[in-house]
């Protein structure tokens, strides 16, 4: 932790009063229990996140003790089942959940989904009982982060040309390789890292810290996810036990299975981060005076709030039968990507939007719309870029794959 930077973190004066749109009535179709853990999760988020993420931001801390609050509430892998100390939720509870967090900071609900998604889920979809015991209580508690090695240097949409590598010698496991652009790897306990066999199938290996050999240099300099932790993972020579290979799936097949899962968790969390710039302009064109009048009384003002209302209510609606999907097992991979790909791309354009009608307020810590429109950006071409979600579909529409 940069004691540095914690030293400078203010927490805001202003009050975090958020309430959804809800245009169409869709709380009607949640439980009693999705009502609850949203209700939950947004009291957290006003409490633990908003009063000091834009301090965080603007010093690139990550806050390592948010670790252990997200297991307190149960965040991290809340659909994976209870017998692992988990929260044994529906995939409803888990969308509501990211679209809370992220509304407070995507890098926020980065952490949050790579621990779940791409760590605790290929874990459990995966592995044995003896990993699923050891690891996920420990990881669903926060007591443990772990992180998620696919992306290498020189193979990002293209994970199948991936050159990290490990050779069977005997009693052990012997890696070699690196991964970058990880989210949590800095402060990571544990990382699930897919790497190809002497016969060049891809498995997934369980590193943790303190193996030797095993590094995780920072990643310093970015414009976006200032609050999340990046970094690479450094693989010379790493004895890895023969017991922390994944036994239950080989090929690309199973990190492309996480990705789904994570993907349809950024769905609901961009929605989040779009209700929320979508609230901070309502707000202000009541209360910002310009020629004798709210703004809000102007008609540019009125459009554009009536149509980042309409793409968030769309975006809800689609999010929610996604959601339906995942509980009944029949969710579909392009069907995911749609979501995904529509998420990130209605927030990105109502944060613009947002911050233009904020003025010059729009680009201070005051307001959160700078923030999330560079947060989305590393959104828009993480867990597969904007370009091939559009190529996934395209090839589902098709029949006929364009990036291969």
């Amino acid at each position: 932790m940069n004691t540095d930077n914690h030293a400078n973190i203010q927490k805001s004066s202003k009050q975090d009063t958020f309430e959804h749109p809800d245009f169409y009535g869709m709380d009607s179709m949640l439980t009693e229990e999705h009502i609850m853990v949203r209700g939950a999760v947004r009291d957290f988020v006003k409490q633990e996140i908003s009063p000091y993420i834009e301090s965080w931001a603007q010093n690139a801390h990550f806050p390592l003790e948010m670790v252990k609050k997200f297991g307190d509430i149960g965040a991290f892998g809340p659909q994976l089942p209870t017998e692992y100390g988990c929260g044994g939720m529906d995939y409803i509870s888990y969308g509501l959940i990211m679209q809370e967090i992220e509304r407070g900071d995507s890098g926020m609900r980065s952490t949050a989904s790579v621990q779940g998604s791409l760590v605790m889920y290929p874990i459990y979809k995966f592995g044995n009982e003896e990993q699923r015991h050891k690891y996920l209580p420990k990881l669903a508690s926060g007591e443990w982060l772990g992180c998620f090695g696919l992306t290498e240097p020189d193979h990002g949409s293209n994970p199948s040309g991936m050159t990290t590598n490990f050779k069977d010698m005997g009693d052990h496991y012997l890696l070699n390789g690196a991964k970058m652009w990880i989210s949590n790897a800095p402060h990571a306990d544990v990382a699930v890292v897919w790497a190809k066999s002497e016969e060049g199938r891809i498995h997934g290996l369980i590193v943790e810290r303190g193996m030797e050999g095993f590094s995780t240099p920072t990643t310093h300099g970015k414009w976006s996810l200032r609050a999340s932790a990046t970094g690479e993972l450094v693989f010379d020579n790493v004895k890895v036990p023969k017991e922390n290979l994944l036994p239950n799936k080989s090929g690309l097949g199973a990190p492309m299975m996480c990705l789904d899962s994570a993907r349809y968790g950024i769905a609901w969390g961009a929605i989040g981060a779009a209700m929320d710039c979508y609230e901070s302009a309502r707000k202000y064109c009541a209360e910002r005076i310009q020629f004798d009048k709210p703004i809000g009384a102007f008609q540019l003002q009125q459009k554009k709030l009536a149509e980042m209302l309409t793409e968030i209510t769309k975006a809800q609606l689609l999010n929610f039968r996604l959601g339906q999907l995942f509980n009944e097992g029949k969710a579909t991979t392009p069907q995911i990507s749609m979501a995904k790909r529509n998420a990130v791309e209605v927030a990105l354009n109502i944060a613009r939007e947002a911050r233009q009608m904020h003025g010059g307020m729009g680009i201070t810590g005051e307001y959160s719309m700078m923030r999330h429109m560079a947060n989305l950006e590393s959104v828009l071409t993480y867990e597969g870029t904007h370009d091939i979600h559009l190529l996934i579909l395209g090839a589902e529409i098709t029949g006929i794959p364009a990036f291969k």
